[in-house]
């Protein structure tokens, strides 16, 4: 019998890995403003304020540069490391990269240290829905492994607000991007608190990574403190559940990678990634990180009023975000797309 002497209220336990959402959002948030405070002669704070637009757009683009190497490496390195490490290790990227570029002496090194945060975001992106859909339960999981994208949208928001109260202050950016280091260490410490994936411990069971019998039995006690002592009991029958079912998937014919490309495989992939293309050509991403500045262009010529005016921005995406996460299992996915996908083309005409 193993010990279930920690247990951890559900939704408090999966506030750390959507820290990780929360992060992202924040830099997206906060990158609006701190586009406009970094140039403005009165209250950058530096000497190198005059800025060229390639200059700005790899501040803006240095965090999505990052994610892009952090993706890689998460192809790379996750199973070897785990969910859990692999969310400790983005916590500490975060936190990192968030110092350099609040402390930046110069364009170089902010840029280093925007390409460092996002790399933690491409870690964190891999890493937190796994956890999530490895450690929830059947009946919720669903719906937690969705607030991941509203705690994103939710950082959005925080960032268009810090970015709104500090766009007029001396070396606003600065405090912008420093804001999030603290988030960061507290992402760090819950996962170093939370109990490893027990998923990801029997799959190195059933691949032969480690003492089965270890593994097992450190699985069981995962899944014991991830659950609560109510669930102690039935923790042994459950890893075996997953074993076997592990197993079975091993068992299965190995595909190759060219399978990807035929048959139903290539229909999949083909509306999946024509689905994250369209989403990037409406430009819309490009809206959120540059919202502020658009709305200078706009009308809105001084700092203060643009960055008050995206958090209006934020907080509709946040409502409509909110909207989908409770309503995806009760009207579809289908649905939702066509139904924003209509919005957007109306929004253009």
């Amino acid at each position: 019998m193993f010990s279930c002497a920690y247990h951890f209220s559900l939704d408090f336990r999966f506030l750390f890995p959507a820290l990780g959402g929360l992060l992202y959002g924040y830099d997206i948030g906060s990158t609006s403003s701190a586009t406009i405070s970094i140039q403005s002669a009165s209250f950058s704070g530096i000497s190198w304020y005059n800025l060229s637009s390639v200059e700005v757009g790899l501040i803006t683009s240095g965090s999505l540069y990052g994610a892009l190497i952090g993706s890689i490496l998460a192809f790379n390195i996750a199973d070897f490391l785990g969910r859990r490490k692999e969310l400790i290790l983005s916590a500490v990227l975060y936190l990192v990269g968030a110092l350099i570029t609040a402390v930046a002496p110069n364009l170089a090194i902010l840029i280093i240290g925007r390409v460092l945060f996002g790399t933690g975001i491409g870690l964190a992106m891999h890493a937190a829905p796994m956890y999530i859909a490895e450690t929830a339960p059947s009946q919720i999981r669903g719906l937690l492994i969705s607030l991941k994208e509203f705690f994103i949208v939710l950082g959005m928001v925080a960032g268009y607000v810090v970015g709104s109260l500090l766009v007029e202050t001396v070396a606003g950016w600065r405090y912008m991007y420093g804001v999030s280091t603290p988030l960061a260490v507290i992402m760090g410490i819950g996962m170093w608190w939370l109990a490893e994936s027990p998923r990801w411990l029997l799959l190195r069971a059933i691949q032969g990574k480690g003492d089965a019998r270890d593994l097992k039995d450190t699985a069981i006690n995962c899944l014991c403190r991830l659950r609560g002592e109510a669930f102690g009991d039935t923790a042994p029958a459950q890893v075996e559940e997953i074993l076997n079912e592990l197993a079975f998937v091993g068992e299965e014919k190995e595909v190759t990678f060219g399978e990807v490309f035929q048959g139903k495989c290539l229909k999949a992939l083909t509306i999946g990634c024509g689905l994250v293309l369209f989403q990037q050509i409406t430009g819309q991403p490009s809206v959120l990180y540059y919202a502020a500045s658009i709305l200078q262009s706009a009308g809105f010529s001084a700092a203060s009023d643009a960055t008050r005016v995206s958090i209006l921005l934020g907080l509709l995406k946040l409502i409509m975000t909110g909207v989908a996460v409770l309503a995806v299992d009760k009207l579809g996915r289908r649905p939702l797309l066509l139904g924003g996908v209509s919005g957007i083309v109306s929004a253009f005409l």
